[in-house]
Order: structure tokens, then C-alpha cells, then sequence
């Protein structure tokens, strides 16, 4: 197993618990401070517009969460909810509105929100610019690294054999035929059946999936607030502005006492070499965005910061699939942004794919081409 962010320890925990002897392979230590799994926070949400594949396994996974902080000794998800807004109305077709229409639909509990009555529930948001809107009181975020490191230990637990600072050059090979993997140091590690899960060095590890996925990254900035109170989650859950257009989301405060806001856009593309630091111009656009937004952060200091590394794939569905050219390698990746919060059954999805176990989320993941027959247009918003 490549790559040990949410993909790879998800599916290693999956396997070991299924009688397979695995080994887990990453290049830094862990959590990996670079996998975008390692993060303060990621968002849990049903909110999917009028993709039911989505909602319907974002929907099992928010009960795998639950389920999660029932066994584990402190909560790592927060169920605050989502606020979701729009810059026009609700209207069918739109992102915010056919996500509404289907959640009322399944029976959740969301509230339309009116400016007024967003600013009288939630007071930190400043209300003219997303005159629309609803919150979902099903959803919330997770302390995403803090969650990775518990799966590392259960990993361990269950016989995962983890070898940290590994990284991995390439493929043995054998024919067409992957037995292995070729680590930087020369060694070779031999497996039945290699899983590819390295996140956005996917497409440099593999580079005939250049073409279908991309490696990008996406700004985040963590505001300390002078006063945390109007950002508690009780005040200020989780949420989304004008997702399928500008892609603005954010997050109370967490356990640092910071506000962290981010895009979900097209990013930049990057290397997973190259120095990964915000830059000035993204920096002054998040900051642009939350001076004209949330009147009591216009003067909070940026205390962390980092470049969310994403794993594109040309439609936004993960790819979890037996390479058709390569017998014994299996990818598990394009997270797209919006991976971590299924981890709860990402797992054994991924299992399923690599024993060949027949699974209805499994099509929609498979290996295809733009173009091909199934293969869906690009779409930035997952």
C-alpha cells in the first residue's frame, strides 16, 4: 500500500481486518504534514446537489462518524451542522438549491435562512452579499490529522506493518505484470497486489494518469479571532458560500482558538516537490474575502497556514480501480477535494475493489476515459 492518507490507511485498516497481510509504505513521517488528510479540519456534508451516489454514501459515512466517536475516548467530529448560502435564490438546477430539494426530500431537517434571520442566529456573518441560503443541522467537520494518527494506531493494532519515511521511486515489474514497489533507497518491497493511494503524486508515481488526474493546490488561511465567542461552533458552524461558483467554505474555531476559511476552486497546479506555501496573491484574496464577510475577523492575525494539496480527476469522482494494463497494481485516488469525509466507508470500498468484490459505488469509480461512455464532463464542485 502507497500512500498512507486517507485512501491507503482507510483501506489498509479494511484489509487487515479482512485476513490480508499488509504494509503500509509513506515518505515522511506520520501523518504525512503534506497529505491534505493531515489538515486541522475537514468538512463533513451531505450537501451534494442532485448527485445521489454522493449523498447517499456521505449519508452512511456521517454514521460511521458516529459510530467512530462513540468508541473513541474524545470526539474528533463536531456535528455543528452546515450553513450553506447562495448568492441568488434556492432555484432548481442550482447547486444550493437542488441540494436543498434533496435533503428535504430524504427527510433531513434543513432551515431556509433569510438574511435577517441568518444574521439574528448566526451574527458573525455579514448577510448582503449570499441573500439565500439554508442550514442542515446533519453535518459538521472533523480534526482530520488528529483522526488520521487514531487510524494509524488502529492500523497497528489490526497488523498493518507501517513504514514511514519509505518513499517510493516506482514499480517492480515483472512482464505487465506489478509484483512490487522500488523504494528511494534502492530496496524492494514484493506484494501480491500493490495499492496505489499516494494522493496528489499519484499522477507523478503513475504518469499514464497524467492525462486524467492533476495535482493542485488550494490556499487555506486560520485566523485567531480577538475573541473566539461569535465563532464557537454553536454560533458559527461549519459552512459554504457560493460553493459551485467562487467556492468559499470555512469552519469554527478550533481547538487552537483559530477560524480557518479556504477555497474550493480550481487551485494551482504544483508538484509534490515543489515548495508548498501560500502565496501572496492567495493570501490576499482569502483575505479579501473575510474583511468584506466577517466584520470581527477584518482585523485577526493569521496564525497558520498551508497549501492544501488535491488529487483532480478530470470529472471529480475518485478513481478505485485494477489498472486494465497493469495485473497487480490497484489505484486508489483523485480525493478531489472531498475525500476525507467518506473515510468512515472509503475503506472498504476500496477493499472491495481490490478483492473484486462487487460493490454499487464501484462503477462510477472505475477506470475510463474522457470521452468514453460513462465518463462524465468535468465538474469542479464535489
Amino acid at each position: 500500500m502507497i500512500g498512507a492518507g486517507v485512501f491507503g490507511i482507510t483501506a489498509a485498516l479494511e484489509l487487515a481486518r479482512r485476513g490480508h497481510d499488509v504494509t503500509l509504505l509513506d515518505g515522511r513521517g506520520l501523518p504525512n504534514p503534506d497529505a491534505s488528510s493531515s489538515d486541522a479540519s475537514k468538512v463533513v456534508r451531505l450537501d451534494y446537489g442532485a448527485d445521489g451516489l454522493y449523498a447517499n454514501l456521505a449519508a452512511e459515512a456521517l454514521t460511521g462518524w458516529r459510530a467512530w466517536n462513540g468508541r473513541w475516548v474524545d470526539e474528533l467530529f463536531h456535528e455543528t451542522g452546515l450553513v450553506l448560502l447562495a448568492r441568488a435564490d434556492l432555484r432548481p438546477g442550482s447547486f444550493e438549491g437542488d441540494s436543498y430539494e434533496m435533503l428535504r426530500a430524504r427527510g433531513h431537517g434543513v432551515e431556509r435562512l433569510t438574511p435577517r434571520q441568518r444574521t439574528d442566529r448566526f451574527p458573525a456573518w455579514q448577510g448582503a452579499e449570499y441573500p439565500d441560503g439554508y442550514f442542515n443541522p446533519d453535518g459538521g467537520w472533523v480534526e482530520s490529522g488528529r483522526a488520521v494518527a487514531r487510524l494509524l494506531d488502529q492500523a497497528r493494532d489490526a497488523g498493518v506493518r507501517i513504514r514511514e519515511r519509505a518513499p517510493v521511486s516506482g514499480l517492480v515489474e515483472s512482464g505487465s505484470r506489478v509484483t512490487g514497489v522500488l523504494l528511494a533507497n534502492g530496496e524492494r518491497e514484493r506484494s501480491e497486489v500493490v495499492v496505489a493511494a499516494a494522493g496528489a503524486r499519484t499522477p507523478f508515481l503513475l504518469p499514464w494518469l497524467a492525462d486524467v488526474m492533476q495535482a493542485t493546490g488550494q490556499a487555506v488561511l486560520r485566523f485567531q479571532p480577538a475573541d473566539r465567542q461569535p465563532f464557537e461552533g454553536g454560533l458559527f458552524p461549519v459552512w459554504c458560500a457560493d460553493l459551485a461558483r467562487s467556492g468559499w467554505y470555512g469552519f469554527p474555531v478550533d481547538r487552537d482558538g483559530l477560524v480557518k476559511v479556504a477555497n474550493h476552486g480550481p487551485g494551482r497546479r504544483v508538484s509534490p516537490d515543489d515548495p508548498l506555501e501560500v502565496d501572496a496573491g492567495e493570501r490576499e484574496r482569502i483575505g479579501d474575502f473575510v474583511r468584506r464577510t466577517f466584520p470581527d475577523l477584518r482585523d485577526a492575525p493569521v496564525r497558520a497556514e498551508r497549501l492544501c494539496l488535491y488529487c483532480n480527476t478530470f470529472d471529480g469522482d475518485f478513481w478505485i480501480d485494477h489498472d486494465p494494463d497493469r495485473p497487480g497494481l490497484v489505484v486508489a485516488a483523485g480525493g478531489s477535494g472531498h475525500a476525507f469525509k467518506f473515510a468512515p466507508v472509503l475503506g472498504g470500498i476500496v477493499a472491495d475493489a481490490v478483492e473484486r468484490v462487487p460493490n454499487r459505488h464501484l462503477g462510477r469509480f472505475a477506470w475510463r476515459r474522457p470521452g468514453e461512455p460513462g465518463a462524465r464532463r468535468e465538474e469542479r464542485i464535489r
